[in-house]
């Protein structure tokens, strides 16, 4: 794969499963499933380009967002700034997200936004479509950091192309790629090695 620019997308990916990164950014794999699809449908509303006042709001969808710095690329849900303050929304289906890999994904686009404004943004949001509620997301320096770490792990993913090991955790259930990675059974023939 090309890795000059790291699709912002694959930083969500890795952080919630190094492997399912991998498969999808390496190996050009990928299968829908229930989420994905509803996934894909959100963002296909939400990826129509536009700009429009809100109250006091600028809104604007659809735009890319580019960091030099990181080598970061993507197209952002919603970009709003309030009181000259700019700062990103990320839509998701669900009704609140498990993890964590939804505020990092926020935080690479605060980066991005910060390097094309000159602003340090502190703040994004993530959006839930099914509960129609807005996370607070703290862009702080721990999150700052996380996100920095994870653009270097990507980085290295997307140059060596080395397969991390499938972990089977709670993520797999919904995990449309878990009939490809089968990671219980990657576990027991691990187990199976270890012992002979």
């Amino acid at each position: 794969m090309n890795t000059e620019y790291i699709p912002i997308a694959a930083l969500n990916q890795y952080a919630y499963c190094s492997h399912r990164c991998w498969r999808m950014f390496c190996a050009g794999e990928f299968t829908d499933n229930q989420y994905t699809i509803e996934g894909t449908s959100l963002h296909d509303r939400v990826h129509t380009i536009s700009e429009n006042m809100r109250d006091e709001t600028w809104q604007v969808r659809a735009i890319w967002l580019k960091s030099e710095q990181y080598k970061l690329i993507g197209k952002s849900d919603l970009i709003e700034a309030a009181n000259g303050q700019f700062y990103p929304v990320e839509y998701k289906r669900g009704s609140k997200g498990e993890w964590d890999n939804d505020e990092l994904q926020v935080c690479a686009q605060a980066l991005c936004l910060e390097e094309m404004t000159g602003q340090t943004i502190t703040t994004g949001y993530i959006y839930y479509a099914q509960s129609h509620h807005r996370q607070l997301v703290e862009i702080n320096q721990e999150l700052r950091e996380t996100a920095i770490a994870t653009i270097h792990a990507v980085t290295n993913l997307l140059a060596t192309g080395i397969m991390p090991s499938p972990v089977y955790s709670k993520r797999c259930q919904g995990c449309s790629l878990n009939l490809q990675c089968l990671p219980k059974a990657s576990e027991r023939v691990r187990s199976y090695q270890e012992v002979g």
